[in-house]
């Protein structure tokens, strides 16, 4: 079925807003109009979004869990189903679930279990796994389990991979073996993010030329930046390479510190994710995130050694406490939740992108920017 999209506010790549008509066919974005279309004038649903938001879906590179559903516990894609609900609610129409550091075998069950997961109506899409650890600094561990941290094994990690649901591997990269993983797996189609690292400005370079593109929660178990020894983040904020994962929660970082990572990173660089888990959409209680106790009290999740464990965050709120945690506007916050990710992912234009043959993945915001409509690979989400 054709759907017809108009409205006076659609966000192009870059920041550009248009008016004019989406023409959607079959799951993709057929054609960009420069005019809008009435109902009548073209056949199909018509839908007039008018003066509201009219953007990409949003994409969650980095979550653990919602509603509940904890990744780790995903023993079939229909362990995630009500986690995929309440993120397409939410208007994030595609993410990918985040493990834990843990046994081999745990983080095999996931792969495969989430192998090839395709998206049943109304869910919004896995694009594959961000395998988060094992192999990071023990003494940068936060909330990931100490006991199960190590070194990178290709014995262990090459069965990982032979899954083909790794889209994104968090890894140390002063780790021994950490640039030969980081080689394998760009190989084999994965991006890299450093994170939970004492890595060195040179040791990060490297990682870079051997493919890494992002940084794990930029500034949260790392190093703090200092004048003499700049360490992980200060490669992380100077190279343009880099795509800086952010949790603009206003309790992982500062909105001042959120505000200095899109100065100096811009809409191309910084790329908002959640680090959301189970508790996200759900009142304050006791939860898990993996094997680990979580507690989370007005919002904040930590473990029982005090570290913040993950978050509650949803993308939406993301974008709008970044709009009020820096004053830029709304159509330079939006493409750190869509394009960007996209594009750190490799999939930019079809994901994160309103163009002509992009999958038809929108989300409306209002003036409020809640989320107010929904579009899911062409079908329109009832609320």
């Amino acid at each position: 079925m054709r759907t017809i999209l108009t409205g006076n506010r659609i966000l192009q790549p870059g920041g550009a807003v248009v008016s004019g008509s989406l023409i959607i066919e079959d799951g993709r974005i057929a054609a960009l109009e420069p005019v809008r279309f009435g109902p009548g004038e073209v056949e199909g649903r018509h839908i007039d979004a008018g003066d509201r938001w009219v953007c990409p879906g949003l994409i969650d590179v980095h979550i653990h869990g919602a509603v509940g559903v904890d990744t780790m516990q995903a023993a079939s894609p229909d362990g995630l189903e009500a986690m995929a609900r309440f993120l397409a609610g939410r208007g994030v129409t595609a993410f990918l679930p985040t493990t834990m550091t843990a046994p081999a075998e745990d983080i095999l069950r996931v792969l495969q279990a989430l192998a090839g997961c395709t998206p049943k109506p109304g869910e919004s899409e896995v694009l594959g796994v961000h395998v988060e650890g094992p192999y990071i600094s023990p003494s940068r561990a936060g909330a990931q389990p100490p006991e199960w941290i190590r070194r990178p094994d290709p014995a262990e990690y090459a069965a990982w991979f032979e899954t083909g649901a790794v889209r994104l591997m968090t890894v140390a990269p002063e780790l021994p073996g950490a640039l030969d993983l980081i080689r394998y797996g760009v190989q084999r189609g994965t991006q890299f993010a450093l994170g939970h690292s004492e890595a060195s400005p040179e040791q990060v370079r490297a990682a870079v030329e051997a493919g890494a593109n992002q940084a794990t929660h930029t500034f949260n178990a790392m190093p703090g930046l200092h004048h003499r020894e700049p360490g992980i983040l200060g490669a992380v904020l100077t190279d343009d390479r880099v795509f800086a994962q952010t949790i603009a929660d206003g309790a992982h970082l500062h909105p001042i510190i959120v505000d200095l990572i899109t100065r100096l990173k811009g809409t191309r660089g910084t790329l908002l994710v959640t680090d959301a888990m189970q508790a996200a959409g759900l009142p304050d209680g006791d939860y898990h995130l993996g094997s680990e106790p979580v507690f989370v009290r007005g919002g904040i999740a930590r473990n029982a050694r005090g570290a913040l464990a993950s978050s509650t965050l949803t993308l939406d709120q993301a974008v709008k406490n970044v709009v009020a945690f820096t004053g830029l506007s709304f159509e330079r916050v939006a493409p750190m939740a869509s394009e960007t990710p996209a594009r750190s992912l490799g999939l930019f234009p079809r994901k994160g992108a309103l163009l002509p043959g992009s999958d038809a993945d929108i989300v409306v915001f209002n003036e409020d920017l809640a989320v107010e409509r929904v579009i899911l690979r062409g079908e329109v989400l009832e609320s």
